[in-house]
């Protein structure tokens, strides 16, 4: 392990990336700690109490603590999420999105503008509720347009600049940038929460049998998401055999791996962006009824919340599968390679015959995804431990970081292989989330 670190840094290409991103990575991180303009930082104490353990605890666990310290960052990356979520709904409902689409990399950058724009929309529009909220938390020194103003555009320019800082993680430096300042943010909130708990159980509100218990859980969660993240169905595929000039290809057995997850951690990140969105309206009417009754239907430790939660999550399972893996291109490539699935005939049957596995093994996978998604509710429940602690034992913390570190790991294999280094498996090439 100590010899793959080394190999790491021997290599210039994969040490200027890996250095690129921490270091961007590290400026988020400082983002995350500059205050809001016009706020009362006397107050931020008591603010960051009052959350805890609700909906908004629960978003400042994506903002990576911003949210609780009214920072310039504390909207996070979620806004960027929701317009790419409903730029690739659009794009199976409006013709000219779906043109855009399938029209290469011109089609990919116009989507992509698109999608800047309405982000800066949705941020703006996010931020107008927050201060709006941080108002009625008696945080804002001048209540009032001007404070509203400054607010959004203070947060909708730390959208942009969050935006901007995962586009280029993805194209100069290693992994996915998106995921990785997500996962930089949740990583974040560890040790506080490790501290919270160690203070229960120095005050004898946690026994040493619980704890020991609580870890033993962890440690079984933590092997089923990676289980969950790494499992497959291998399809046979045969190809014939072809003779070019004097040269014979083909004529080897192979398979097709089809992930029980082969969504990854998407249908997490889109289910959770799509919740953040009824509190971010609600807050806009504090003073009505219905938005109050809503707002309780929608609070983060109703089941009801927890359940519309568990079912975006298989829905968003399907679609972000039949958006990445479509059984017809598939069919089509293997034909055109000469490969074909032993007993299925070529072309239509082969694509229906991928269609009916993938839909069976999504079934249950999407089902598990839900589960470990709404495990810190029970922990909560069951164990009265703070939802910040619960958060490392399932939910949707635990699965980005499970599956963003596999990602991360794999694509510095691939630089490491690529260059005839061993990896950090010994065994064999570790596999990532595709």
């Amino acid at each position: 392990m100590i010899e793959t670190f080394k190999n790491i840094f021997k290599i210039p290409d994969l040490r200027s990336r890996l250095t690129f991103t921490i270091l961007l990575l590290g400026l988020e991180r400082v983002g995350a700690q500059i205050v809001t303009p016009g706020i009362d930082v006397t107050k931020l104490a008591e603010f960051k109490a009052s959350i805890a353990g609700s909906l908004f605890g629960f978003y400042d666990l994506f903002a990576g603590g911003a949210f609780s310290k009214a920072a310039v960052f504390s909207l996070g990356i979620m806004p960027y999420i929701s317009a790419s979520i409903i730029f690739q709904l659009l794009g199976a409902i409006m013709p000219s999105i779906q043109r855009l689409q399938q029209s290469g990399e011109e089609g990919r950058k116009k989507i992509t503008q698109y999608t800047r724009y309405s982000t800066f929309a949705i941020s703006a529009m996010q931020a107008f509720g927050v201060a709006i909220f941080l108002e009625s938390q008696g945080l804002a020194l001048n209540p009032g347009w001007g404070f509203k103003l400054l607010t959004m555009l203070s947060m909708a320019t730390g959208v942009m600049l969050i935006m901007w800082m995962g586009e280029q993680i993805t194209e100069r430096g290693i992994g996915n940038g998106i995921s990785l300042i997500i996962f930089t943010g949740i990583i974040a909130q560890l040790p506080a929460a490790l501290g919270q708990e160690w203070q229960e159980f120095m005050n004898d509100n946690r026994t040493i049998l619980v704890e020991l218990l609580l870890i033993g859980i962890a440690f079984g969660i933590i092997y089923f998401v990676v289980w969950l993240t790494q499992a497959q169905r291998k399809i046979p595929v045969q190809y014939a055999k072809r003779v070019v000039g004097r040269k014979v290809y083909g004529g080897v057995n192979s398979h097709f791996p089809l992930r029980i997850n082969t969504a990854g951690v998407m249908p997490i990140i889109f289910a959770q962006a799509i919740m953040f969105v009824p509190s971010t309206v609600l807050s806009l009417f504090p003073e009505n009824e219905a938005a109050l009754w809503l707002g309780d239907l929608f609070a983060f430790d109703h089941w009801f919340y927890w359940t519309v939660y568990g079912v975006m999550i298989v829905f968003f399972t399907y679609f972000y599968t039949a958006i990445i893996l479509n059984p017809v291109e598939v069919a089509d490539n293997l034909k055109k390679q000469g490969g074909f699935i032993p007993g299925v005939r070529p072309g239509k049957k082969t694509a229906e015959y991928l269609d009916n596995i993938l839909t069976r093994i999504t079934l249950p996978g999407s089902i598990a995804l839900a589960l470990v998604a709404v495990i810190p509710y029970f922990l909560v429940i069951g164990f009265n431990i703070s939802f910040g602690y619960a958060s490392f034992f399932g939910g949707t913390g635990l699965l980005i970081i499970v599956g963003v570190a596999l990602d991360f790991i794999q694509q510095i294999e691939s630089h490491l292989y690529m260059r005839h280094y061993e990896g950090f498996s010994r065994g064999g090439k570790i596999k990532g989330r595709r």
